[in-house]
């Protein structure tokens, strides 16, 4: 146990001094108040003075505390703002950005309906023979491009078809396993299809990029005659695919041809349709041509 210190307040200048003058305070302080009480009991008068005075002198040292203190308190309640707002801010985010979801989502459901009413409407015109597939995937990463369908032979599907969706021409089926075909597509390096102009049925022939356009190539060689935004539709000439499907837009007019972008493109479609490969009615005899003269 440590031993008491030898100082007291006695032995301390300092200590004498703060001591004598709480004392001091301690008896005005008494003093003060019993003259506040003598005076509010013979004397109200001078009561209100002296209440008027201490009320003067204490005024500015009150309103310098409220001053501070609201300063505080407004302080306080920033901060509680900024902290709430900023939790508002984060609440207010997650539902923008679950409405900018929904509305991708119902963006998204109202073309796929659009697609689907279009497809439907396009396998009522069709002739009997036609299949309608999922398109499962299709290659990008190369000059060949392949896409692979979710139909084969135990569904009909025959080596040869031309295949399309409502917006135009896909490809033609190249190969053909019990339940999957693949599609060589209209953008595929190897591929070529007769075409003629819409309207005036200016034939051209339709070559495959390999990197998503397609090259419209007049048979008259020497002039180009075609423009941008000219649209191109499936001739039917040598058979295979039956005219009037759509192929392709220009985009970009050169001096041997035109680049076009295909109308359809099947990232963009989840199904296609499957049609009988196109056969040039053979021409009348000319013994029917008699009798029908006859």
């Amino acid at each position: 146990m440590a031993p008491p210190s030898p100082r007291r307040p006695g032995f301390s200048r300092r200590a004498q001094y703060s001591l004598f003058a709480s004392y001091v305070a301690a008896l005005v302080g008494a003093l003060f108040g019993l003259l506040l009480i003598v005076t509010a009991r013979f004397d109200p008068a001078g009561h209100t003075a002296l209440q008027g005075f201490l009320t003067d002198i204490f005024a500015p040292i009150s309103s310098t505390a409220r001053g501070a203190g609201a300063a505080v308190g407004s302080t306080f309640e920033g901060i509680g703002a900024y902290f709430n707002a900023a939790s508002k801010n984060r609440e207010m985010k997650l539902q923008l950005d679950a409405a900018r979801r929904d509305l991708i989502k119902g963006k998204s459901d109202a073309l796929e309906v659009r697609r689907l009413k279009q497809l439907a409407a396009l396998v009522e015109r069709l002739p009997e023979g036609h299949v309608t597939a999922r398109l499962v995937s299709s290659t990008g990463g190369s000059s060949r491009r392949i896409a692979i369908l979710a139909a084969g032979s135990a569904d009909g599907v025959i080596n040869g078809q031309p295949v399309r969706t409502a917006d135009g021409l896909v490809g033609r089926v190249i190969a053909v396993g019990r339940h999957t075909a693949r599609v060589q597509l209209m953008i595929d390096g190897g591929n070529i299809v007769p075409v003629k102009r819409v309207p005036d049925g200016t034939p051209a022939i339709a070559y495959g990029l390999g990197d998503g356009r397609i090259d419209l190539r007049p048979l008259a060689a020497g002039t180009n005659p075609f423009n941008v935004g000219d649209v191109f539709v499936t001739s039917g000439t040598g058979g295979v695919y039956q005219p009037g499907i759509p192929v392709a837009i220009g985009v970009r007019h050169n001096r041997e041809g035109t680049i076009g972008r295909p109308l359809a493109d099947p990232s963009r479609f989840d199904f296609a349709v499957v049609e009988p490969e196109f056969a040039i009615p053979p021409p009348a005899s000319p013994e029917a041509g008699g009798k029908a003269a006859q």
